[in-house]
């Protein structure tokens, strides 16, 4: 062995840096996300309000992998994976909360029109109302409808009245159902019309029917029933039937609720 030869054998090899040319350019990430315009997204990055993998990033010529790399704005995630799907359909009373149905009932995938496989991110029974979620994300899913994570669910019911006045605090205090207490976080009468009375109640529960079992207990059987929000996205004025892509903002509000 000549002395060149040890010499290379006695050298630490390190892993090579990341090419200059490896990856996409941050600011055109951004801005194929939704963000806003590329000068818009440089403005960002200059501020500092940009992150990667955790890291503020200041350099506009930034390279990253978006299928790889998890980029914040604000805070806020940004998705960059070009794959992902993010809906929000107000499901129509009558209508299982599934993409089939082996009885041939209506569907939600009667009210899908878009080419992805796309998953339900929890239910409502048939006869109620209201917001659903759909999305290919597995992870963000999963987080959405586990107890762990606590995502807020908001109702509106309708009951017939009179109704006590102690009524929402003795739900936020508890009702004693056959499989445990359930509690509402927040409640609040909405409307009024002679007996007839729409109700809003926020809870962070999943089990089945339980706004109808919860209000039953106390007295006032549920009418009618829609969930009008799920985390921090708000049904709005979409129609029963309609579904609509969320937003950028919004896809990052619900990373933000279960801490992605």
């Amino acid at each position: 062995m000549n002395e060149n030869e040890g010499a290379r054998r006695d050298e630490t090899i390190e892993p090579a840096p990341r090419a200059e040319n490896e990856g996409v350019r941050l600011q055109k990430v951004l801005a194929e996300a939704g963000i806003g315009s590329r000068r818009h997204c440089e403005e960002l990055i200059g501020e500092g309000r940009v992150k990667v993998n955790g890291k503020e990033v200041f350099r506009f010529g930034e390279r990253v992998d978006p299928r790889r790399d998890v980029i914040h704005v604000d805070g806020r995630r940004v998705e960059t994976r070009a794959e992902m799907r993010y809906y929000m359909v107000n499901k129509p009373r009558g209508v299982v909360s599934t993409m089939s149905d082996e009885r041939g009932r209506k569907s939600l995938a009667d009210y899908v029109e878009v080419p992805e496989r796309l998953f339900h991110v929890g239910r409502l029974d048939t006869d109620t109302e209201g917001l659903i979620l759909l999305t290919n994300d597995g992870e963000l899913s999963h987080r959405l409808t586990h107890p762990s994570w606590g995502v807020e669910k908001t109702y509106l019911a309708e009951i017939h009245g009179p109704i006590p006045r102690d009524l929402g605090k003795r739900l936020r205090a508890g009702v004693r159902l056959e499989d445990g207490l359930v509690k509402a976080d927040k409640f609040r009468i909405f409307d009024q019309v002679g007996k007839r009375i729409l109700v809003e109640i926020t809870l962070h529960e999943g089990r089945k029917h339980i706004v109808r079992r919860m209000l039953k207990e106390a007295g006032f059987p549920v009418q009618q029933l829609a969930r009008i929000q799920f985390g921090p996205i708000k049904l709005g004025m979409l129609k029963p039937g309609n579904m609509r892509a969320l937003t950028v903002r919004e896809v990052g509000e619900l990373y933000k609720a279960v801490d992605l």
